[in-house]
């Protein structure tokens, strides 16, 4: 199993919060969302993910936040503890969710969050697509099964 940092978890999505805080519903109405609701408010702050639905979908109507900031760091903890995990199968199943998120560099994304980081990294010459490529190759052959993000 791969080795994560949890604050490198908690930037698969914290980045974003501040732009997508317009689009969410208020916090405090996550327990009264129908599930596809709530699967799509992880997919605003995370990425779309089926396994991510999986394990956090059911936190959001169990759980009240007092924040979006405590509710992702809730679902840095539920990582967390996969990552910790001795089974294989949590080890894939954190490595699914990673890999949710879009190749830097890569020209389609699913989420508007990606959308937008995306389109600051394409802002750059044909040099720096190709050393984004490059970089992505490389980390995947290290790595097989996971993103270089």
């Amino acid at each position: 199993m791969h080795i994560y940092n949890h604050e490198l978890i908690l930037q698969f999505q914290f980045s974003w919060l501040v732009n997508t805080m317009s689009t969410l519903p208020a916090i405090d109405k996550l327990p009264s969302l129908d599930t596809e609701a709530r699967a799509q408010v992880l997919d605003l702050l995370f990425e779309p993910c089926r396994q991510l639905h999986t394990l956090s979908v059911e936190v959001l109507q169990q759980e009240h936040f007092e924040s979006y900031d405590a509710l992702i760091t809730y679902v840095g903890r539920q990582l967390e503890a996969l990552r910790r995990s001795d089974l294989e199968s949590d080890g894939q199943w954190i490595n699914d969710i990673l890999v949710a998120h879009p190749r830097l560099g890569e020209k389609k994304v699913d989420s508007e969050q990606s959308r937008a980081e995306q389109a600051q990294l394409n802002q750059g010459g044909s040099e720096e697509v190709e050393k984004l490529a490059q970089l992505n190759k490389a980390y995947e052959e290290k790595y097989p099964g996971l993103r270089y993000v």
